[in-house]
């Protein structure tokens, strides 16, 4: 004879099997209030972690950014030096070697690729004639 099914009269039994329903339906929700705090807990501990994990990246990201900032501000000096040096020689070289006539010849050499030169010349009265209209226009 089974608890579910009687045999007698070929049935099942309604009353065992609504008390094995609720029994069961009781197991059920008692496992999931057991269930569901740990889940809670193990998820904010995930995502405890994730988010540790993430701001650990993001001060790996701001260091590799700093040590890249320091390494272009030290070639940025490096080469600030070599131009200096560069410039302290031609000063050297212009102070000891170029004459004035040179130096004259630079500046109207200059001058002649530059369309936009506006040349003053004094006159008795110390007025300006600006020249007006450029040769060859």
């Amino acid at each position: 004879m089974s608890l579910f099914y009687n045999e007698k009269e070929s049935e099942y039994n309604p009353a065992t099997i609504s008390i094995a329903i609720i029994i069961l339906v009781i197991v059920i929700i008692g496992g999931l209030m057991a269930i569901i705090p740990k889940y809670r807990v193990w998820s904010k501990e995930l995502a405890g972690k994730a988010t540790l994990r993430e701001a650990q990246w993001d001060r790996q990201v701001q260091i590799e950014e700093a040590q890249a900032n320091l390494e272009s501000e030290k070639l940025n000096a490096l080469s600030e030096i070599e131009r200096a040096k560069g410039m302290a020689e031609a000063i050297k070289i212009e102070n000891g070697q170029l004459t004035e006539t040179y130096i004259k010849y630079l500046w109207v050499r200059q001058n002649q690729f530059n369309d936009k030169t506006t040349i003053y010349i004094p006159t008795e009265a110390n007025l300006p004639i600006l020249e007006a209209i450029r040769m060859g226009q």
